[in-house]
């Protein structure tokens, strides 16, 4: 009887450049993919797409700085945008790996972004899944409102309560119309999260971070090949995502129909198969930059 190779799987514990633990895993072998998850996710809400490309890549997860079994730091100003970068940076170093397949969704995509404008020695390829929340200047004021008002709300109520209320939004019935299973695994993972690293990564890192619009000329210098990927009915990203693809010349736009924010719980297959796409184009140079000819500013080519 033929009997299976053993898979590569291991379980490490980072130390961060500032003395916070973060729990990470990685799950099988080739060319590393750096998986960033989203506020309301954690390292287990990948596994979707671990399963599909652990069969051929070395897939790292992590759990970021404030989400159990990764330490909670009590200090506020432990949680920033930076700290995110950072955090990524150190993950990276501790599996021995100097660029990665960046992936991030959400708080992740963010991170993504920020990690290719910082350190884009570290960054393979990107892709940027449901990033934009709070983006675009004129919603400044009321996301960083938002953003208050959800970290009160998990301190009074609880991880539990405040998941079930969070996990009903406008970006987040999609996934509970199309997979109520998936969507109430989903709502548990995040009612498990620490209140504590929540409230501040709510405040410390939604609330905080620079908008994208104010980083044009830092992303318009993004050469790595750059896949955006939007919901449509995900309101809060899809103007910033038209915007990505406009701005950073390497990026490429995907949009998902009747699609919400939690893109590869919701369309596991779809990503998983868009994301394949883009990491063998990538690979083999075939990713490249827009052509010029593409941005002449006339709508048909005759003026």
């Amino acid at each position: 009887m033929e009997v299976a190779a053993e898979f590569e799987t291991s379980t490490l514990t980072v130390t961060t450049a500032d003395g916070v633990t973060l729990h990470s895993e990685a799950v099988g072998s080739g060319e590393p993919i750096l998986f960033v998850h989203e506020f309301a996710g954690d390292h287990r809400t990948w596994e979707p797409q671990i399963r599909r490309f652990s069969r051929s890549h070395r897939c790292i997860t992590y759990a970021a700085r404030g989400y159990p079994p990764s330490q909670v730091p009590a200090d506020p100003a432990a949680y920033s945008q930076r700290h995110a970068v950072d955090d990524a940076v150190a993950v990276l170093a501790a599996h021995s790996v100097g660029a990665a397949h960046v992936v991030g969704i959400s708080m992740g995509g963010f991170c993504g972004l920020h990690l290719a404008m910082a350190h884009s020695e570290r960054v393979r390829s990107l892709v940027a899944a449901g990033t934009g929340y709070g983006a675009r200047p004129h919603e400044a004021e009321r996301f960083r409102s938002e953003c208050d008002a959800i970290a009160e709300v998990i301190e009074g109520s609880g991880m539990a309560a405040f998941a079930r209320q969070y996990m009903c939004g406008p970006s987040r019935v999609q996934l509970q119309n199309k997979d109520p299973r998936a969507w109430q695994e989903y709502t548990g993972w995040l009612g498990e999260h620490s209140a504590e690293g929540s409230a501040h990564t709510m405040r410390g890192v939604q609330r905080e971070r620079p908008s994208l619009y104010a980083l044009e000329e830092e992303l318009s210098a993004i050469a790595v090949p750059v896949l955006v990927l939007a919901g449509d009915e995900d309101d809060g990203c899809l103007d910033t995502s038209v915007w990505l693809k406009r701005v950073i010349p390497s990026a490429g736009l995907a949009v998902l129909a009747r699609s919400g924010h939690t893109l590869n719980i919701e369309e596991p297959d779809l990503l998983n198969s868009l994301l394949a796409d883009f990491l063998g184009r990538a690979v083999a140079g075939a990713w490249g930059q827009r052509d010029p000819r593409a941005v002449s500013g006339a709508i048909t080519g005759f003026s």
